[in-house]
Order: C-alpha cells, then structure tokens, then sequence
C-alpha cells in the first residue's frame, strides 16, 4: 500500500505540474493522494492512517514553497444509524457484515495561494529638464563683391625697357605710348621680377615668387618636392615649375567668390592635331617643342597649378585668343577677370617674327592697335571696366652695331611701366610709387573683395586699387602728366 500511494503521488505531481504549475500541482497532488489514502485506510481497517499523513505531511514539508494552510476542521461525530428490527449477534469468525455506516469524505483542504507582492511604485518621472539653448550657428562668412570697377582685362608682353615703350626720346611702341597712355594712368615705376616671362606671370596670378626653375622659363615642367612646405602666408618655398592642388590662385579666388575668369592665348593648339585647343602644356618629362613666333606655355601661367589642372577650370577656361572677340559682344558673355597675351612675335619677344615684319616692341605694339579698340568698345569694358597694360618679361638687351659703344645699363634693368585706362581714372596721370607683378595681383583682389595671396600680402606691396574704388589717398606719387 505504501508502495502503492507513494506511486499515485508521483503521478499526480507530475499531472499537476503540466497543467498549473509546478508547486500548484504538487499541492493539488499531495491533497488528492491524501484524501485516497485515508479512505483507502479506512475502508480496509488498516492503522497506517496516521503515519501516512505523517508521511505526506513530510513530503509537503520537503518542497519550500511559502503556503499558508489554514488547520484542518475537527471531524464532526458520526450520525447513528437505526437498524430496523432485532440486532443480530454478530460472529468475528463469520464472513464480516457489511458495514452500514458511510465515512462521509472529508473535503479537501483549502489551498491557500500565498498573495503577490503589492508592486512597488513606479518611480516618479524626472522633472524634464528645460530644453539647453543651442548656440547660433555662425553665418558665413559675407560673399565677395565687386566695388566700381566689375571687370578686368589685363594685357602680358614682354618688354625692351622702359625707355623703348615710354623714352621722352622716342618710343618704339607710339600707340601705347601716344595713343594710350593719354587715355588713362602711367605707372612709371613699375617693374619686373625677373626677366623671365614665367615667374612674372605665376607672380601675377598667385603672388609666389620666381625660384630657380621659372627663371629659366620652365622647358620642362618640374614639381616641386613633396616635402616643401608653405609659409603662414602660403609661400612655397623651394624650385619647381607646378605648384601643388593646395596653392591658390586668383583664379580659384574668382570662381569661389562666383565671379568668372578665362585666359585668352593667341596660336594655342594641339601639338598633334595642330588645331586651336584648351589649356596646352607639356608633359611632365617633355620639353616643350616652340615653334617660331607661336604659343609657348611661359606666356600661359595658369597651366602651372594643379589647382586648376587637376579639377578641369584650366580646360573650361583657358582657351585660345579668338574666342576674345566673341565673348566682348556681350556684357554678360565677358569674364570678370580676362588674361590676354599674344604668341612669342607679337608679344614683342625679339627674333620671334617672320623676316621681314616687325619685330619686338614694334610688333607687340601693332597687335595692341589692333586688339585694344575691341576691349574699349565693348559694352562691359564701357560699363564698369578696366584695362591693364603690363609687362611680363624682358627681352636680352640687343647686342651694340659693329664699332658702337653700347650704352650704359639703366638704373633700373627691370623697369618696364604700365598703363592702366577706366572712365574711373584720371586721363593722362602718371603714379611713380613702385609697383610689381605682385601689385597686379593685390589691386586686383582688392577691386573684387577678395583675400591678398601670398606675396600680395605684403605690407611692402603697393596697391592702385583705392582711386578706383572711390577711396581716399589713393595713387602714392601720383600727378597729372609727366613721365
């Protein structure tokens, strides 16, 4: 029988626990298995009743579940049964008589489910906090503008000396000199870097200064070192012919700011096809190839940045001379910034022109004859705009006639002049502060709201800017004709 109960309660256990739960099983289990066992007790007269609830109050004690069992009711006394007619004598060796008192079934226990725990409180939201004020964000910075003065053609030769453009003995270049000059300013003691036409002109367009390699013109075009490194001011020092993608330029300055530039280069042409193309320089380990009186990449400045060469503004922008004549036509078609030079001949580079035909100041100044009138007649030039004769080279002075005593150098071998011409200036002045390709740059800058490069940066660096943007004390040394 103990065998028996103890089976019976494993089972009821393990049916309970499927169904409710583990311990709810085992209760249900234990409650039922004793209600069995106590009947089964009874009925067969067995003492075990007491130990077997012992022993399944022991297996309830083993599991520690927390239950709270109320005691179990006194029995209530057993109702007497009335038996009709005589009582019979009962015989214990006889078959026993079936027993007309019922055990009434005692009722289960009652299962007490311990309570849950009352939820704790949900901590009270923090008070939200007030919303940090982000700072302003800083407003850019304001877009460059242009003052009076919205467009600027600047002209490149290459000059004899000052004497033979400007000489009070006779000049070589009379419809500059004549014609021109009375026209607008006289920068008299302007003056080159170098003789050179390479330096000269990246000066103008970058403010760096000539080194070793543009002096020599460039016949191939060297990089500078890797390791070179810029000043605070953005100077690169050592040699090389193309500057790194991180060295600006004033045309890189223009078409940040949104304005326009373009380089107009008389006879550029592809070296294959011999057709007018964009932007024409040499390869890296090429020596440029010059044809007599045509274009040479010395007299085209822009063709030395990678700054412009890596990211195709050289390409879009740098194109041949005859697309000048077109783009005049029209206000809106002219560049803010033009850069013009003719080829080696009529640029004034001695021994640069057919035979027969003028040659050094005499042929750039019949070019400028015949090109000047298109810029002064255009409706951009007539609106807001200025011209720019300048000089960006010299030739070797000419070796004295046979049995002539050549003449004494001139106290300036790197003089040239200039002249500038605006509705904004003050017709035949002249200006004798010194001036320089770096003076180019700044007044430039200056005319367009734009930051000073480099060499342009200066404080030794004059500018001519402020006459022409309205300004007071402008033009150091200046005065009404002379020369």
């Amino acid at each position: 029988m103990r065998s028996w109960i103890a089976a019976r309660f494993r089972a009821a256990v393990a049916a309970g626990a499927s169904l409710t739960g583990k311990r709810f099983g085992l209760l249900v289990a234990s409650s039922i298995v004793a209600t069995s066992a106590i009947v089964v007790a009874a009925a067969t007269n067995q003492p075990e009743a007491s130990p077997l609830a012992t022993l399944l109050g022991h297996s309830l004690a083993a599991d520690r579940t927390p239950v709270a069992v109320e005691p179990a009711p006194a029995p209530e006394p057993e109702p007497e049964v009335e038996v009709e007619g005589p009582a019979e004598p009962v015989s214990h060796e006889s078959t026993p008589a079936p027993v007309h008192n019922i055990i009434p079934t005692p009722e289960p226990e009652p299962i007490v489910i311990p309570e849950e725990p009352a939820p704790e409180p949900a901590p009270e939201p923090a008070p939200e906090k007030e919303p940090r004020e982000e700072p302003a964000p800083t407003p850019p910075p304001p877009k460059p503008e242009a003052g009076r003065i919205k467009h600027v053609f600047l002209i490149s030769l290459v000059s004899s000396g000052y004497q033979a453009a400007f000489g009070t003995t006779g000049s070589t270049m009379p419809y500059l000199d004549g014609t021109l000059r009375p026209k607008g300013l006289l920068l008299s003691n302007y003056s080159v870097l170098s003789e050179a036409t390479t330096p000269n002109g990246v000066a103008t367009i970058s403010g760096q200064p000539p080194n070793a390699a543009t002096k020599t013109d460039c016949p191939t075009l060297v990089e500078f070192p890797p390791t070179a490194t810029p000043s605070k001011a953005g100077i690169l020092p050592g040699e090389g012919c193309v500057w790194p993608v991180a060295t600006n330029t004033l045309a890189g300055q223009l078409s940040v700011a949104s304005f326009t530039w373009k380089a107009y280069l008389e006879e550029m042409k592809d070296p294959t096809t011999g057709e007018p193309a964009d932007c024409v320089y040499q390869g890296p380990e090429e020596e440029e190839k010059v044809e007599p009186g045509g274009y040479s990449n010395r007299l085209n400045p822009f063709t030395h940045f990678h700054s412009l060469l890596d990211v195709g503004e050289c390409e879009e922008a740098d194109v041949p001379l005859g697309e000048l004549k077109v783009d005049l036509k029209s206000e809106a078609k002219t560049p803010s910034f033009s850069y013009i030079s003719p080829d080696l001949c009529k640029a004034g580079v001695t021994g640069q022109c057919p035979e027969g035909a003028a040659t050094g100041p005499a042929a750039a100044d019949e070019w400028l004859a015949e090109v000047v009138p298109q810029i002064l007649e255009s409706p951009a030039y007539k609106k807001d705009g200025l011209l720019i004769v300048a000089f960006g080279g010299l030739n070797p002075p000419l070796p004295p006639a046979e049995g002539e005593t050549p003449p004494p150098p001139p106290p300036n071998p790197l003089k040239t002049g200039a002249v500038l011409i605006s509705k904004f200036i003050t017709k035949g002045s002249n200006d004798a502060a010194p001036y320089d390709p770096y003076s180019l740059l700044r007044s430039t800058e200056e005319l367009f709201g734009l930051n000073l490069l480099a060499k342009a940066g200066d404080k030794t660096t004059k500018t001519f800017a402020p006459e022409l943007l309205g300004e007071s004390g402008a033009g150091s040394g200046k005065k009404a004709g002379g020369g």
